[in-house]
């Protein structure tokens, strides 16, 4: 029985997983480890889900997680100290440059996801969440386990500070242009 929901979840949600992990990690061979950690983990905790939230946002609580120790691993490691990982100030950035398909995306993609490696941690989990996985306000608290409040102050600044961030780099190129 328990095999047969695995194999329901995987088959229903594994590419929605995949692509969330690439879009924050950037490196395909690492979206794949966790990917399968995070189904590690499915498996393991299977039995305590309680049906209080949707599958789908219970394996993207699941997914985050997992992606939230794999940087809190990996700046442990790189700075040789065992400061906590502040998760909400702390900007994600991934250790390897961007997979393959980073190459193909268009222009504007590319240049959102290069300026989301300035955003926060919690910044950059909102608006992938929200604009790339296309998960509703509802679906992402729950997956952080905020209030929907919070999710939406949260990409507001998200937003805003994209913004700042894009028009900077497009004041630059128009100077470098004109040069």
């Amino acid at each position: 029985m328990k095999e047969s929901i695995f194999h329901r979840l995987y088959d229903t949600y594994h590419q929605d997983v995949f692509q969330f992990l690439i879009y924050l990690v950037k490196n395909r061979s690492v979206a794949e480890d966790l990917s399968h950690e995070v189904y590690v983990r499915v498996l393991k905790s299977y039995d305590r889900f309680e049906g209080k939230s949707s599958e789908k946002t219970w394996l993207f609580a699941i997914a985050k997680n997992v992606a939230i120790d794999y940087f809190r691993k990996n700046t442990v490691r790189a700075a040789r100290t065992f400061d906590a990982f502040d998760w909400e100030t702390n900007q994600l950035v991934s250790p390897t440059k961007s997979p393959e398909s980073f190459v193909e995306l268009n222009d504007e993609l590319r240049e959102l996801l290069e300026a989301l490696e300035k955003c926060t941690g919690d910044q950059k989990m909102v608006v992938i969440m929200r604009y790339l996985q296309e998960l509703s306000i509802a679906e992402t608290a729950e997956i952080l386990n905020w209030t929907e409040g919070k999710v939406k102050t949260t990409q507001h600044r998200a937003i805003k500070h994209l913004r700042e961030i894009l028009t900077k780099e497009t004041d630059k190129e128009a100077k470098s242009y004109e040069s």
